[in-house]
């Protein structure tokens, strides 16, 4: 990812990999993406690695509450991943839960600014999308 973006900022395009989530894991094609005045570079753990948030202009963290990340994945999973509930909460239990403490959550100090309710949260997005145009007027885009 770290290349990535460095190629990015370079002002050239880049092959991203596609994840099937039904099969956890990347499939062999890639999707080409192309260079812009704004890069936005999404992931749970993109604050948690110090050479990524070294590239990052702004950093946030989308704030979501664990009971709505919890239904989220049960849905996912049963309908695209065809687990059963037994599945999901051993693997919630045993992996998806202490890797969040451990290396999600902590990464929101990180963050410039904290985002509680996603895309819900109006305010906060306005505010972000205000800051964008600024740059782009900047830049002359």
């Amino acid at each position: 990812m770290v290349s990535h973006i460095d190629t990015l900022r370079r002002n050239q395009p880049i092959d991203v990999p596609v994840y099937d989530f039904a099969e956890h894991r990347r499939r062999e094609d890639t999707n080409q993406v192309v260079s812009a005045p704004v890069i936005i570079v999404e992931g749970i753990l993109v604050l948690a690695e110090k050479d990524i948030r070294d590239r990052l202009d702004i950093k946030l963290y989308v704030d979501t509450a664990a009971d709505v990340r919890l239904m989220r994945r049960i849905r996912r999973d049963i309908e695209v991943r065809g687990r059963t509930f037994a599945q999901i909460r051993k693997q919630y239990n045993e992996s998806v839960r202490p890797m969040h403490e451990a290396f999600v959550e902590p990464s929101k100090a990180h963050a410039d600014i904290i985002i509680p309710e996603g895309g819900k949260n109006i305010v906060a997005v306005d505010l972000v999308m205000a800051r964008v145009r600024q740059w782009l007027q900047q830049i002359g885009v």
